[in-house]
């Protein structure tokens, strides 16, 4: 079984495309009806989808340092800085996670991109 993503409102459109042309599972926040929701809502919110949210937004690191913190579990968070990315090395290396990992060795961190 492969993990899935919540992609977060601001990833280009052409990754979650991409990655869906490879068959991995993709939810974005739009599609959820999430859209302009708080970053705390839209964790809680993969969490409870057991998705692992896929986001540029600095923020999304605030808020799971805050969780680290006082004990507070979330799904995972994969990160990249919007200066780094390149579209086919994101789809590649999201490919790679989706395929080789697993929920629980994602639970309460956050994973950098590029791998």
């Amino acid at each position: 079984m492969t993990l899935a993503f919540y992609m977060d409102e601001h990833v280009p459109r052409s990754i979650t495309n991409g990655l869906r042309l490879k068959e991995i599972d993709v939810l974005t926040v739009q599609e959820d009806g999430l859209a302009g929701m708080p970053d705390l809502a839209v964790l809680d919110r993969a969490s409870e989808l057991g998705r692992l949210v896929f986001t540029q937004d600095e923020d999304f690191l605030i808020e799971a340092q805050r969780r680290q913190q006082q004990g507070l579990d979330f799904a995972g968070i994969i990160y990249i800085h919007h200066q780094r990315l390149v579209i086919g090395e994101c789809i590649r290396d999201l490919e790679i996670i989706a395929q080789l990992g697993n929920l629980e060795e994602f639970a309460n961190r956050v994973q950098y991109l590029p791998l």
